[in-house]
């Protein structure tokens, strides 16, 4: 937030490089939940120096909508954070609704403006019926709407299996970035050449996981990245961890300082559960 806070007032204070023109819209850009890191935004806090310096506020929430907050509702949900202090809202209908495409929301002005704008909307057929229905019907159960309370069940039993998962590695001297709540779940391999490797591992294992190397992180800083559902049953995640444990053993990523080395059968796995 300072390094944030110290870029809005060099912006504000100096202007535009060479001419220092004042700039005349100044535009925070952050995710909801960071795709390699696993981390969330701290909106609160950015919200306050959006107003403070009085620029606007663009929030990302293709990986927290329908996964983050009490409702589904994303990182705004998650931080009870008032919507209307979010001037671009932009999501995915690719990940929690299953289907393809995206949305922005916003002033309807805004609305308005890309609409006549965008060569995407300009230039491009809308979608097709069946799509439609799935982001409809997705949306429908996460807000309640179809008379179920099965889009609150989804949402619990998604925090049960992420906490469930993320503790377990935790304690096995696995070291895992981002944050508890996340759905998004990195663990750090470090050395690129372990990228194949862990890869190749898993999958014998009856596993697919997705390792991330450089330029997409930097190069000492590979990963392995797990997307949690709420649709894995405990059977899956525990055949997800004996084969991580596995393979971590096998290439050595056991490396945490702040919790030593154990394997998966010395952990107590009823420890991990929780209500309902």
């Amino acid at each position: 937030m300072k390094d944030l806070e110290h870029h809005l007032s060099e912006a504000v204070g100096d202007g535009q490089p060479r001419k220092f023109r004042p700039w005349k819209k100044i535009l925070i850009i952050v995710e909801g939940v960071y795709s390699m890191e696993g981390s969330l935004c701290k909106l609160p806090e950015i919200v306050a120096l959006k107003k403070k310096y009085k620029a606007y506020l663009y929030v990302d929430e293709a990986h927290s909508i329908g996964a983050i907050g009490s409702r589904g509702r994303g990182v705004v949900d998650y931080w009870n954070v008032d919507p209307n202090d979010i001037d671009i809202h932009m999501g995915t209908f690719t990940k929690s609704f299953g289907s393809v495409g995206g949305y922005i929301a916003g002033k309807k002005s805004l609305v308005d403006y890309i609409r006549v704008h965008s060569h995407s909307a300009c230039y491009s057929s809308s979608m097709s019926a069946p799509i439609v229905y799935q982001i409809i019907s997705a949306l429908t159960i996460v807000t309640g709407r179809d008379g179920t309370n099965d889009g609150q069940k989804r949402i619990r039993q998604l925090s049960r299996n992420v906490h469930y998962f993320r503790r377990q590695l935790v304690d096995m001297g696995f070291i895992v970035y981002g944050n508890k709540d996340s759905p998004v779940i990195p663990v750090m391999l470090f050395i690129p050449a372990k990228i194949a490797a862990v890869n190749r591992e898993m999958l014998k294992r009856g596993c697919a996981v997705v390792t991330v190397g450089f330029p997409a992180t930097k190069i000492t800083e590979s990963r392995v990245r797990f997307c949690i559902s709420a649709s894995h049953t405990k059977e899956m995640l525990d055949h997800a961890l004996r084969a991580f444990d596995e393979v971590g053993f096998l290439t050595g990523l056991q490396c945490s300082k702040r919790n030593p080395p154990r394997r998966l059968y010395e952990l107590n796995p009823d420890k991990y559960l929780e209500e309902e």
